[in-house]
């Protein structure tokens, strides 16, 4: 665990019909890979975009196609399915999936793999300044939106609320909606808080601490030790002052890593050979906020127990980052 200051259509690859040419195997002339991301609105989605037409101007013979998807959970399914080849998702529901536990419980994909650590993901509890809400334990009670049902944030709200004395679901009056239909919410009063978990600075927010009054209020002290002890992929997290409206002061929370994931059937030259060309043409991508935020040094750091392809690895071995 490190301590962080702040400073993303279905995929299955596909390997063409072999073919013979006086007895010598020709290869496989592509790779089509299908590369579920997020939705439109968050950061992951122009990520992905920009990912895609890296790996397709770089390597030949490799086609990446990206699109939108619900986020972490339908992602991991997808590729549990073999129905994408490359994808987005945090440590922590990576850890489940890998794992069969929680969410994933019954359904464990033993083959997840790492092909890079991108950047932290941190929680971000949002509330009505004007409710008296200073910590979790406040929100008993509440109408509070904790995420859409079975996405990354409502995941989290599961581990994060309890800890505080807040009994999930049924401590909170719950609305499971999205990021969107949260600032509604809270613009018309109806809820008075919610958990976004996003990359800094989340959009959805910088609107409601914009235009609703909202503030941020901590993960701190014991609670936040306790999840620390408790869950392998958390990480602290300082959200710096003046990220957002009404926030003079740092906000201290726990964050998870955001990883770019592939199936341990990857080839292992195609894993090594995506891993060089996306972090060679880092500077390539779509220069928003969250890309400012990606650092080889931690490709291969707070994973969650999530191991690295071996195509990965060695990429990182070689490279001095592992």
């Amino acid at each position: 665990m490190r301590k962080h200051l702040a400073p993303l259509a279905i995929l299955s690859i596909s390997a063409l019909t072999l073919s013979a040419c006086n007895g010598e195997d020709n290869g496989p002339d592509a790779s089509d890979l299908r590369f579920p991301t997020a939705s439109t609105t968050g950061v992951i989605y122009p990520l992905g975009a920009s990912m895609s037409n890296v790996w397709n101007s770089d390597l030949e013979g490799v086609t990446v196609h990206s699109e939108a998807s619900n986020g972490g959970v339908e992602n991991l399914n997808l590729m549990a399915s073999g129905d994408a080849d490359i994808t987005f998702a945090t440590a922590g529901i990576a850890y489940e999936a890998l794992h069969g536990e929680g969410t994933f419980e019954g359904r464990q994909h033993e083959g997840l793999r790492v092909l890079a650590g991108l950047y932290e993901n941190p929680n971000q509890v949002v509330v009505r300044a004007d409710q008296g809400i200073e910590s979790i334990s406040d929100l008993e009670g509440r109408n509070f939106a904790p995420g859409a049902t079975g996405s990354t944030p409502e995941v989290e709200a599961r581990a994060i609320l309890p800890v505080y004395g807040v009994e999930y679901p049924d401590g909170i009056n719950a609305n499971f909606v999205g990021f969107d239909e949260a600032i509604d919410l809270m613009r018309n009063r109806q809820v008075d808080g919610a958990l976004i978990q996003a990359g800094l600075p989340t959009a959805a927010v910088t609107e409601m601490t914009s235009t609703v009054g909202a503030e941020l209020i901590p993960i701190e002290g014991e609670e936040r030790d306790q999840l620390l002890a408790e869950y392998p992929w958390y990480n602290e997290f300082t959200i710096p002052a003046d990220t957002y409206d009404n926030q003079p002061e740092d906000v201290e929370t726990i964050s998870i890593k955001m990883l770019l994931l592939v199936d341990e059937s990857m080839d292992d030259d195609l894993a090594y050979d995506l891993a060089q060309a996306f972090w060679e043409n880092l500077d390539q991508l779509d220069q928003q906020s969250v890309v400012e935020q990606i650092d080889i040094s931690g490709a291969a750091q707070d994973l969650g127990e999530v191991p690295l392809h071996d195509g990965a690895a060695q990429f990182y071995e070689e490279n001095g980052n592992l």
